[in-house]
């Protein structure tokens, strides 16, 4: 059972798409859902029926690797001719130390999607599709399958590739960086392979194959970000194209998943809090699907098969079961970094095992980076409205003296149950090398320390974010990490409710504040039912429309409602033009009222004063963020480095480095 447990999580973590407002690089991405939930609810076995045992297997199809994320090309660890063993008795902090300080610097590169099937890899060659034979994959003998350009769209890149069982066919999602919209093509694959079809504004896709050898192609179809009805085609000679399913609740969303062994096709029909799951049978296709269980408020629940039996992963009972899971060996590494479980306390760093299961940390060349993380075992971190324990991450050069002096740069999202995004870029790897301090703080509302830490941060419960928040810069400043005058904080998305929240209520915390596609505006876009995503995030925010309590509580937090007279942070403001999630127009009318504000402020103070600069960068695109867009990493960084008085010119030849201007 321990096993079977293990595996599965395994793969729902690599499997499921990620909800609410803000998905990150990817935002419609089917194969990257679990990693926020399936780290906290209960598994569950449960047995097929008779019927669906006696069907034999099919074969397994090859799964995506994520893709278009920065790695770390020489990561593994590299054995050194004249490399001495470590000895027995040395800890395990000086083990990583002296591990990591004889592997090379990284270099970084782009990525892209790639796929094993059968003898073959498929994946983006330039500017098209390719495949090649497995053991030739790191060469450059391959074979063209399609041309992306003939889609007539800006910089296209491959998003997605899902092979059919027999490879007859190729089905690949491509889209650009500044918009959401995207494109399915399904090639033939023969010795002059064709372009068979394309649908467009596809979301989630998987292949099964029915009693006929036949293909079939099970697609969801995604209008203005919502995605309601799932189709199936069929191509060749028997060529057809039918809507399955329409999902008629508008809070609902439909996305497609391939069991790992290929046997069962689950569509998932959810929203942030509930969820119902269908099973459609991949050898029978045509056959009407089987509901698992109705949708029950409040539930969620996730459905695996291996040997037979299908694995449900649910929120509901006791999680007893998934704890005893919960160790090292199962928590994923983000980009490959080393795990190391670690805390410094009185500037001692100790082996602190026993807090593995809440406190995962991520160290990488120790003699630059230094990570650290408070607020597990000091009391002194709790939270000034409410005494819970609030866990923060801090990265921070090894050789660095008097912190109290340094530049601080702090990141908060604390939205929709998901963690906060920690994964390794190359413009936080240069501020720390010149001598930035930054920290994530895991606030409530995010989904660090399960379903309850999400429960406690949300609805009528917003405002423990923002205890959380200002409690954590506190903090840092208590400890010697910095002061007020060097400390910026940066958000995307729904974390700039909190950013903006802290602005209005605590300015003199901040220096500078940076904020991407910023969620600023949450009463008027809740109370506006036309927007995409409104009824969606209804389990998030509350109904202001039907509801006061909800309608009041939000005015408390509100960014935009909360701007008055005062003296404010520097901020600088990235949003899109074309953003569907957070529509421009809010950010517009929040900058403009700041604005305003900060001119009425002015009027009152001395000669002396100098005004904070509030910018306001509309990037073209519909995209909600591109978190590789290199204008976007310059402007931002430019801005931190003015408004502290710091000199960034040796911080942006280290960014040549790493990115291609």
């Amino acid at each position: 059972m321990q096993q079977k447990t293990k595996l599965f999580l395994q793969v729902l973590k690599y499997s499921i798409p990620h909800l609410g407002k803000c998905m990150q690089k990817q935002p419609l991405n089917h194969c990257n859902f679990a990693d926020h939930y399936y780290n906290r609810i209960k598994l569950k076995k449960y047995h097929l029926t008779k019927y669906l045992q006696n069907k034999p297997k099919i074969s397994e199809l090859a799964r995506n690797i994520p893709s278009r994320s920065f790695s770390c090309k020489d990561l593994q660890p590299v054995k050194q001719e004249n490399e001495k063993p470590l000895p027995e008795n040395m800890d395990a902090f000086e083990k990583v130390r002296a591990r990591l300080e004889t592997q090379p610097q990284e270099e970084y590169e782009i990525i892209n999607v790639e796929v094993k099937h059968g003898g073959f890899v498929y994946y983006q060659e330039g500017c098209c599709l390719v495949r090649s034979k497995d053991e030739e994959a790191d060469n450059d003998n391959y074979e063209v399958l399609f041309n992306l350009e003939e889609l007539k769209l800006d910089q296209p890149f491959i998003d997605c590739i899902r092979v059919a069982p027999d490879e007859k066919y190729v089905a690949a999602k491509i889209r650009t960086e500044d918009s959401e919209a995207s494109t399915c093509v399904v090639i033939k694959l023969s010795d002059q392979p064709v372009m068979e079809a394309s649908f467009p504004n596809v979301s989630s896709f998987e292949w099964v194959k029915d009693e006929e050898d036949e293909d079939v192609l099970f697609y969801t179809f995604q209008r203005n970000l919502r995605c309601n009805d799932v189709y199936r085609a069929t191509f060749g000679d028997n060529k057809r194209n039918e809507r399955f399913y329409t999902e008629k609740d508008p809070s609902y969303f439909v996305f497609l998943y391939l069991t790992k062994d290929s046997r069962f096709l689950t569509m998932n029909i959810m929203n942030k809090m509930t969820s119902e799951v269908w099973l459609i049978d991949g050898l029978s296709p045509w056959d009407p699907p089987v509901l698992i269980q109705k949708r029950i408020h409040g539930v969620l629940y996730y459905v695996e098969h291996r040997d037979d039996e299908l694995y449900i992963l649910t929120n509901v009972g006791e999680p007893t079961e998934f704890k005893l899971m919960r160790t090292a060996a199962d928590t994923p590494a983000i980009m490959n970094w080393d795990l190391f479980f670690t805390m410094k306390r009185n500037t001692k760093v100790i082996d602190l095992d026993m807090f593995k299961d809440h406190c995962v940390l991520f160290l990488k060349h120790s003699n630059l980076l230094y990570v650290n993380v408070i607020g597990l075992a000091d009391d002194s971190v709790r939270s000034l409205k409410d005494g819970k324990l609030v866990p923060m991450t801090i990265f921070h050069k090894t050789d660095s003296e008097d912190l109290q002096k340094k530049p601080l740069l702090v990141h908060v999202y604390g939205a929709y149950g998901m963690d906060l995004k920690m994964n390794f870029r190359p413009e936080r790897r240069v501020l720390v090398d010149d001598g930035w301090i930054l920290a994530y703080c895991h606030v409530r509302g995010g989904g660090e320390l399960g379903l309850q830490w999400h429960a406690d941060g949300r609805l009528t419960k917003k405002l423990n974010g923002l205890a959380d928040l200002e409690a954590c810069i506190k903090t840092l400043h208590g400890q010697g990490f910095s002061q007020p005058s060097l400390t910026t904080l940066t958000a995307f998305s729904a974390g700039g409710v909190l950013a903006g929240a802290l602005c209005n209520s605590n300015p003199q915390l901040l220096r500078a504040v940076t904020l991407e596609a910023p969620f600023l505006d949450v009463l008027n876009t809740m109370m506006d039912t036309t927007l995409p995503l409104t009824l969606e995030e209804l389990e998030e925010w509350g109904n202001p429309s039907s509801d006061e309590k909800y309608k009041n509580y939000i005015k408390r937090y509100c960014p935009y409602q909360n701007i008055k007279p005062q003296h404010y942070p520097s901020i600088h403001i990235t949003a899109y033009e074309n953003d569907e999630r957070v529509p421009l127009k809010g950010i517009v009318s929040y900058t403009e009222k700041l604005k305003e504000a900060i001119m009425e402020h002015t009027k009152g103070t001395g000669e002396g004063y100098q005004a904070p600069n509030i910018i306001l960068d509309i990037q073209p695109g519909g995209n909600h963020v591109i978190e590789d867009s290199h204008k976007k990493i310059t402007a931002q960084i430019k801005f931190l480095y003015e408004e502290l008085g710091l000199d960034s010119t040796s911080v942006f030849e280290d960014l040549k480095k790493y990115l291609k201007f």
